[in-house]
């Protein structure tokens, strides 16, 4: 083989192997976290934020009236983290969820003139890995029809969500991300004493056109039970049910979701309490804190779900959206703090 031949081959071997690269930018993100007496756990909440390998603009912690050390220790990190800021509303007596939308709004309020593409909701007592905010704005970046994303939470010993009872287009509260143009569409939260301000806003955005999505390739850690900041495991399940009906579940699949609970610890008294507040509820004839049009729009939702899994065309989800795909190298997205996020072309030789 000649020189000039020989120089050829070894240029297209050299190039016959080289991936293509797609540069996509993380969106810039603010977060707001309302806190009230969490002193307990908002420690692992900061760390993990500060740990993030894509930090947030601003994050605005709204201590809703605590009276332990919560304030002591969010000063403690503002010090040495300028983009923490904390606000003090004044101390009330009642805990409800009206009174963390209002919490929220405050700290909304300070962020209105930044220039951030998406906001989060972060509750104070969760913890999770570097590149957890990394991870959910890049399926922000990479679907612009994505109005709101998140992901599972675990608490304790317990088992994630069986996505089967838990549509994987809701998104919990715990953290939620929203485009910031789908959280100003859906007006923010809803203040509604009696909770789920955050599946409003899920159902909401999916409304208005929005896609919402649980990806459940990360997880976040729960570290208090849900409902119990103030009550029992067993209060908190019947607080539940009635707060199923609040927002129009309906009672075939309140039925089922019970069923579904009573596998879960505490073992059949739990998905008793759920049916017996929503049951309480129903009788007493409970008014709803939420328009007519998300009801039907609910309830319609679930009676596919519910007909999808009774006669077994699928699971009560898009089984699409649940399954983890097999990740090549090349295909990871690979983070760097206020840098281009860098993808690897799928259709590259291995």
């Amino acid at each position: 083989m000649r020189g000039c031949d020989r120089a050829v081959l070894r240029l297209f071997l050299s190039t016959a192997f080289v991936h293509t690269e797609a540069v996509l930018t993380l969106p810039a993100y603010v977060l707001i976290t309302p806190a009230r007496n969490e002193a307990q756990f908002i420690g692992l909440t900061i760390r993990s934020v500060v740990m993030q390998t894509v930090r947030p603009i601003k994050w605005i912690i709204v201590s809703d009236g605590s009276t332990d050390a919560t304030d002591e220790i969010v000063s403690k990190y503002a010090r040495d983290h300028p983009w923490i800021e904390l606000i003090r509303m004044p101390e009330r007596r009642e805990r409800h969820f009206a009174g963390k939308v209002h919490a929220f709004n405050a700290g909304y309020a300070r962020v209105k003139d930044l220039d951030y593409d998406a906001i989060g909701s972060l509750d104070a007592d969760i913890s999770f890995d570097e590149n957890y905010f990394p991870f959910l704005l890049g399926k922000l970046a990479k679907d612009p029809t994505l109005g709101l994303v998140g992901t599972p939470f675990k608490e304790g010993s317990n088992p994630i969500y069986d996505y089967r009872f838990s549509n994987i287009e809701h998104v919990s509260g715990a953290c939620q991300l929203f485009r910031r143009r789908c959280f100003a569409e859906i007006g923010g939260y809803v203040s509604v004493r009696g909770g789920c301000i955050d599946y409003i806003a899920v159902i909401s955005a999916r409304m208005k056109g929005w896609k919402t999505r649980t990806f459940t390739d990360k997880v976040c850690l729960h570290h208090r039970g849900m409902g119990t900041a103030q009550q029992g495991m067993l209060m908190a399940r019947f607080r539940n049910g009635q707060k199923d009906h609040s927002i129009g579940n309906h009672p075939g699949w309140e039925l089922f979701r019970a069923a579904y609970q009573m596998t879960k610890r505490p073992f059949v008294i739990g998905g008793l309490f759920l049916l017996s507040g929503y049951i309480w509820a129903l009788v007493r004839g409970k008014e709803r804190p939420v328009p007519r049009e998300l009801v039907a729009f609910v309830r319609r939702e679930q009676i596919r779900r519910l007909r999808r899994f009774l006669t077994g065309k699928g699971a009560a989800y898009n089984e699409s959206c649940c399954t983890l795909p097999s990740i090549r190298k090349q295909d990871q997205l690979v983070v760097r703090e206020r840098r281009p996020l860098l993808m690897i072309d799928r259709n590259s030789v291995e």
